[in-house]
């Protein structure tokens, strides 16, 4: 499934600004930018737990709807980023009741990574080792996976991960370990020393 890349970051404080002027004057420009923004990035995320486009795509529209629809009390959600991905795990785990689906969908994601960032020559690496190390990433359970892309693409600290997919931050804690040490060892680095891993903050 091919998505299109999402639009430059927003700062938190760029974010607010957009929300009080949508709760504060119904600037439907605003919140055009915002649902700009943040749609593409939801839609990802839908489909990579329920594996239908579409059906994210109506996920993501009716989940901007209800925030329209209840602009009077956006100043009310501090992370609007995190009240979104929260907002689009639960109508996607309501799309799979419907649907009779029993299958915890942590387990069975669909992750697609971008490529990495980092580039090779700050980590000391080659370039064979960046592929190995993509493939590593690749190769990570799905649950695993999913945490990894929240943190690591995302920019999600432990806690707002662990909100976001309805799992404790120890869940998270554990399974962002075995990422960094699987990647760790596929580029044969040692996790004791500085790796160009961002450290997480908690």
């Amino acid at each position: 499934m091919i998505f299109v890349r999402e639009a430059l970051a927003m700062d938190q404080k760029e974010i607010y600004a957009l929300q009080q002027c949508v709760a504060l004057l119904a600037d439907q420009p605003a919140f055009k930018r915002l649902f700009n923004f943040f749609s593409p990035l939801l839609i990802r995320f839908a489909w990579s737990l329920i594996k239908n486009k579409g059906a994210a795509e109506e996920i993501i529209d009716d989940i901007f709807i209800r925030l329209w629809e209840q602009k009077n009390r956006l100043l009310e959600v501090d992370n609007l980023k995190v009240y979104l991905y929260k907002a689009t795990r639960n109508q996607c785990l309501n799309y799979l009741k419907k649907r009779k689906l029993s299958e915890d969908p942590l387990d069975t994601a669909e992750v697609q990574l971008m490529k990495f960032d980092i580039d090779p020559e700050q980590l000391m690496i080659t370039a064979e080792m960046m592929k190995r190390m993509e493939q590593a990433v690749e190769n990570l359970p799905p649950r695993c996976k999913l945490i990894f892309q929240l943190i690591r693409e995302q920019g999600f600290r432990n806690k707002d991960a662990a909100q976001i997919l309805g799992i404790s931050i120890n869940t998270v804690d554990v399974q962002l370990a075995i990422a960094i040490k699987r990647i760790s060892h596929a580029i044969n680095f040692d996790t004791s020393r500085k790796q160009g891993i961002k450290k997480v903050e908690r």
